[in-house]
């Protein structure tokens, strides 16, 4: 067998390391583990804030870095702390959304607070996901600014997320940055932060390079972190924003595809 040629694997969560049902494949589990023994790194990257990904880094006995919140939260596993936190500045993120609702009308709105037990607060009209994530709904807009936010989380009544993503861009690019992160999944973030952000830092502590990283996504949120990786591999359910500037597409995430790549390099 060759040396496997990638020093650290980012993986994405939602549509690229689980399936619907939120698990991961014995398969990919076993190539993750025959990356790791082969002296990889293995370190999830995911617009999920640490709340929300602590119980599957703990179901996959994870115990190393995280890069969390689309790269705003950098998160030991193992020792269960935040290592890095940026937040977003809520005078700035009010006047970004005042700006958004006067170009395209009212929004439903939800955001994602700071911290290791940040809850997810959502509004009146924001539709959820079915599924076991927290949320607390809220009625007076007031309560989404009294703490520190990493995100603000926006939904259109007609628009489709590539429309609304488009167009609060072209109104607040300047102020803000807005990626879309899932299906009704639209995001205000801080101006200048990505999972490349993140993943750099984390990077940095495992003594790790960009040439050395190999990642994986489904998404447009994870563009900058395929622009930062030496290889970025794109689920075959990716977006087409995605699917464009990658190195290579391989099998869904109900395919296995990351496996299918590990298994091929691991084989040489």
């Amino acid at each position: 067998m060759s040396p496997f040629p990638y020093r650290l694997v980012a993986t994405d969560l939602d549509g690229t390391l689980l399936r619907s049902d939120e698990s991961v494949s014995d398969r990919t589990r076993d190539a993750l583990a025959a990356a790791t023994a082969a002296g990889a790194a293995h370190i999830v990257v995911t617009g999920r804030a640490v709340p929300w990904t602590r119980h599957i880094l703990d179901d996959l006995s994870y115990e190393g870095i995280a890069v969390c919140g689309q790269g705003a939260q950098v998160y030991h596993a193992g020792e269960h702390r935040l290592l890095t936190s940026l937040t977003l500045d809520r005078q700035l993120a009010g006047l970004a959304l005042s700006k958004i609702e006067a170009e395209v009308g009212p929004l439903a709105l939800a955001a994602s607070r700071d911290g290791l037990e940040g809850e997810v607060l959502m509004g009146p009209g924001y539709l959820a996901h079915e599924g076991p994530l927290p949320y607390v709904p809220y009625e007076d807009p007031a309560e989404l600014w009294s703490a520190p936010l990493t995100k603000l989380y926006i939904q259109h009544p007609t628009l489709t997320d590539d429309e609304l993503t488009r167009a609060a861009r072209a109104t607040v690019g300047g102020l803000v940055d807005i990626v879309m992160a899932g299906p009704g999944i639209v995001e205000i973030l801080p101006l200048g932060l990505s999972k490349a952000t993140g993943l750099s830092l984390a990077a940095r502590r495992l003594g790790v390079k960009a040439a050395e990283t190999i990642a994986f996504g489904d998404m447009p949120n994870d563009i900058p972190m395929f622009g930062w990786a030496a290889h970025g591999v794109a689920m075959g359910n990716a977006h087409t924003e995605l699917r464009a500037v990658a190195d290579e597409v391989t099998a869904s995430n109900e395919e296995d595809g990351i496996a299918v790549v590990l298994e091929r390099l691991l084989a040489g």
